[in-house]
């Protein structure tokens, strides 16, 4: 039997309305987290709108934990970010989202237990909550308009810890049945091209013939052809010689 892989616990704190719950739990599982904490819920637990927003994330809150207070929600972890966009007067680092999350990965790895404080809707985290943690998630958003909505804040932060937990490459090739053409492939291109330029007159004049040629040359060695493009420049390149002798 696979263990889980440890994770944060994100906690909601006096959270007001049902729908921006079950915004945070569907952004949760987004990003593969499903360990969730409600605390003092403004208006019950459990709340139909809540598993109606949540969508397919909904076993989440079926398993959400109850608590009474900050200080419950917090009693097992070893480690607590607080979420807040405003100066609070305390003395705590604040790190972003995704220095938070890189910092929370290496906890766990370490046996420890990272909790997430996240206020309510209105006014966000009391001083009172906020002094349970040991560092403040600070997001660097507009300074004129700072306030995030509950489920963005969640997700910001699910996000981060996806990259820092998952192998995701920054970027990659969707290839659409075909694979990238061969040296080769483009060289015998490159060949056809210049066979009907030749014929054109194009490269002209004669002493300046080379450079273009090396130009057009260096030219298909930047453009990172498929099989397909190149099977398509083919065609297209007889089909012209087709249309002109027709003509």
């Amino acid at each position: 039997m696979t263990m889980p892989k440890p994770q944060p616990a994100f906690i909601l704190v006096r959270p007001q309305m049902g729908e921006n719950i079950g915004a945070a739990a569907r952004a949760m599982w987004n990003f593969g987290l499903d360990h969730i904490r409600v605390v003092e819920p403004r208006d019950g637990w459990p709340n139909e709108r809540a598993v109606a927003l949540a969508s397919g994330a909904g076993r989440l809150l079926d398993n959400a934990g109850l608590m009474g207070s900050v200080e419950e929600a917090v009693r097992d972890c070893t480690y607590v970010f607080a979420t807040t966009a405003r100066q609070r007067g305390l003395t705590k680092p604040i790190v972003t989202p995704e220095r938070a999350m890189e910092q929370a990965r290496a906890i766990h790895a370490e046996g420890g237990k990272v909790g997430v404080l996240f206020g309510p809707e209105r006014a966000g985290l009391e001083n009172e909550d906020i002094v349970q943690a040991d560092a403040i998630i600070s997001v660097p958003v507009n300074p004129e308009f700072a306030s995030l909505n509950l489920g963005q804040c969640v997700l910001l932060t699910a996000y981060e810890w996806r990259r820092a937990t998952a192998e995701v490459a920054p970027e990659v090739m969707e290839m659409a049945r075909t694979d990238f053409a061969t040296g080769l492939e483009i060289e015998k291109l490159g060949d056809h091209f210049e066979e009907r330029l030749e014929e054109a007159g194009f490269f002209f004049p004669e002493t300046k013939a080379e450079g273009m040629k090396l130009n057009l040359r260096n030219l298909w060695g930047r453009l990172p052809l498929t099989r397909a493009d190149v099977q398509t420049f083919h065609g297209m390149l007889r089909q012209m010689v087709r249309w002109k002798e027709r003509g």
